[in-house]
C-alpha cells in the first residue's frame, strides 16, 4: 500500500504553468501505475493522465493532450504533472492515484485505482 500527498496547486493566470507533485510513502511505489484525475465543483471526477510503472507508457485525456505532461521518478517515489498553457476550464481539485492495473485503456476509469491522495486545488483565472 502507498499513501499519496499532492502539492503544487495554486492560482495562475490563463496561459500560465504549474507543476504538481505527488509524493508516495509506503512500499512498492515503482510497481504501481500512477494517474492524475481532477474534479471541478458540481462535476464528476475525470481522468487527466496516467503513467505506467516505468514511465514508458503514458495516456492523456484529449482535453489536456499537448499541454500536460505526466512523469515519474521512482527513486524519489514521486509522480509529477507539468501543466502548461492552462485554461480557466482546467480549474479543479487535482488528485493523484495508484493502481496495480496496467491496461492503459482501463486506467482512464477512477474505479481502477485503489489509493488516492487528498487533492490539491488548481485555479486558473481569465
Amino acid at each position: 500500500q502507498v499513501q499519496l500527498v499532492e502539492t503544487g496547486g495554486g492560482l495562475v493566470q490563463d496561459g500560465g504553468s504549474l507543476r504538481l507533485s505527488c509524493a508516495a510513502s509506503g512500499r512498492g511505489f515503482s510497481t504501481y501505475t500512477m494517474g492524475w484525475f481532477r474534479q471541478a465543483p458540481g462535476k464528476e471526477r475525470e481522468f487527466v493522465a496516467v503513467s505506467s510503472w516505468s514511465g514508458g507508457r503514458t495516456d492523456y485525456a484529449e482535453s489536456v493532450k499537448g499541454r500536460f505532461t505526466i512523469s515519474r521518478d521512482n527513486a524519489k517515489n514521486t509522480v509529477y504533472l507539468q501543466m502548461n498553457r492552462l485554461k480557466p476550464e482546467d480549474t479543479a481539485a487535482y488528485y493523484c492515484a495508484a493502481s496495480k492495473a496496467n491496461v492503459l485503456r482501463l486506467l482512464r476509469l477512477a474505479g481502477t485505482y485503489t489509493n488516492w491522495g487528498q487533492g490539491t486545488q488548481v485555479t486558473v483565472s481569465s
